[in-house]
């Protein structure tokens, strides 16, 4: 396949649910076509549906269709797209596939395979970090490589610790240790589940920041070495290291506070040569330290509630910089309006430890009205489907400040109607109510305190 310039005329979209129709919205506002790369499983999704062709990539595993790489480039030949968007998850941070890309003559809408390379692996990215004066999180200098070395860091920074996966994401392969002997366990364990999510044993440590906020912020860069933050999310609110609602702008900083750490993460992309939309994450500790954790190099799942206060469509520049576009807008013309919260609909049994459920659909009514906005992928009678990840909408509220927002929220949950699938909408309102959330003083630890019964919050 040979482009004769930088201009992407046709998309394959190797991913699926909400954030394939996400891609396919803006490349249609942006006079692009699309091609829907799509399993057995998805044949009659909402994607294939939306996209201007669609073309099987494999059954209906993951492994067969969404990580099968060699399908994936085939695909791009036989439509010939000249473009792939990876979305998240599955190869969206897979240095690997976007080096294959490069090598094909493919333009990879996101950043290139070396600086996911130097991102993705975790260890490699705290030692830039650490050159560039930059705080992190004490622990390993890198990788470890035996029990022994992990024994002597923990006692060195103090338990508890985290063993987590150099390549890790999505808050996979993290263990905590509160002893040598817990650790011991644990390390072995870390190792086990980074290998078998990431294809890759080694793991670091890091002592853990004691009741943190879990804030990221939001960047977009091009080719031209532009970079521009768009403010901050709060991503504290999680259950087993997994987000569960986002806001934005985070009401627990002060305007200095979020003008440094923006510069942080503006210099992070910068030192790394980042082109495309990417996340700078950090902890927040009680006293206000921030600490470096890590750089996702893709959209987040979360990036709806950055834009419905900046008003900037993140999917849209990251095609354009992947075309060779400069942003349109300096810092200086970004401005953040009102509050936006994002509450993630799993399909998902909370009565039953949150196990994933599937089946055909119902009746489904999905909310609406003024600050309200829903990404999704779901419709009457389609299949939620067991081979993937549960979640099958999101729905952003945006108010004035951040008590309309969640008003708004709450409404919206009422509305909300998903027939013949249990879903963890009794539990998102649930959230809305507590205390800790209303006055903004949760961390991540909340939840893991919060729910000594699913019971509690089960109606």
């Amino acid at each position: 396949m040979i482009k004769r310039d930088n201009t992407i005329r046709k998309v394959l979209i190797a991913n699926r649910g909400e954030i394939a129709v996400r891609i396919i919205r803006a490349c249609k506002e942006l006079g692009i076509k699309t091609v829907a790369a799509y399993s057995e499983e998805d044949k009659y999704s909402l994607t294939t549906d939306l996209a201007d062709e669609a073309i099987c990539i494999g059954r209906a595993s993951a492994k067969e269709s969404y990580l099968n790489i060699p399908n994936i480039i085939s695909a791009c030949d036989v439509t010939g797209a000249d473009s792939i968007h990876p979305g998240v998850g599955f190869l969206s941070e897979d240095p690997n596939f976007a080096r294959i890309c490069e090598d094909c003559n493919i333009t990879f809408i996101g950043p290139s395979s070396e600086t996911i390379s130097m991102m993705g692996d975790k260890s490699r990215a705290k030692k830039i970090m650490r050159s560039l004066n930059i705080p992190t999180i004490p622990g390993s200098d890198g990788e470890i490589n035996s029990v022994e070395e992990a024994l002597i860091i923990a006692n060195k920074i103090g338990y508890p610790v985290m063993i987590k996966a150099s390549f890790g994401g999505g808050g996979k392969g993290i263990r905590i240790a509160n002893s040598d002997e817990e650790l011991k366990k644990e390390y072995y364990v870390s190792r086990l589940e980074s290998k078998a999510c990431f294809h890759s044993e080694s793991v670091y440590i890091e002592k853990i920041i004691r009741s943190p906020k879990h804030i990221e912020f939001q960047i977009i860069a091009d080719k031209y070495g532009n970079v521009v933050h768009l403010g901050e999310r709060d991503c504290s609110m999680q259950r087993n290291n997994q987000k569960v609602i986002e806001e934005s702008p985070c009401n627990y900083i002060s305007e200095k506070l979020r003008r440094d750490m923006g510069e942080v993460a503006i210099k992070v992309a910068k030192s790394v040569g980042y082109v495309s939309a990417g996340t700078v994450e950090f902890l927040l500790d009680e006293d206000n330290n921030y600490y470096f954790m890590e750089m996702n190099t893709r959209i987040q799942v979360e990036h709806p509630i950055t834009e419905v206060i900046t008003g900037i469509d993140l999917v849209k520049e990251q095609i354009n910089v992947a075309s060779g576009k400069r942003l349109y807008f300096t810092q200086e013309e970004v401005s953040l309006s009102g509050h936006a919260i994002e509450c993630r609909i799993n399909a998902e049994d909370t009565k039953n430890g949150f196990a994933p459920c599937s089946g055909k659909i119902g009746t489904l009514i999905l909310p609406g009205g003024t600050g309200i906005r829903v990404d999704s992928c779901i419709y009457s009678d389609c299949n939620v489907s067991p081979y993937y990840d549960s979640m099958i909408a999101k729905i952003i509220a945006h108010g004035r400040d951040r008590n309309e927002s969640i008003k708004r929220m709450v409404r919206a949950l009422e509305e909300l109607r998903i027939d013949n699938i249990i879903t963890n909408k009794n539990f998102q309102s649930w959230l809305l109510e507590q205390e800790e959330f209303l006055n903004g003083s949760y961390n991540t630890e909340f939840l893991s305190n919060k729910l000594v019964s699913v019971n509690e919050f089960v109606k």
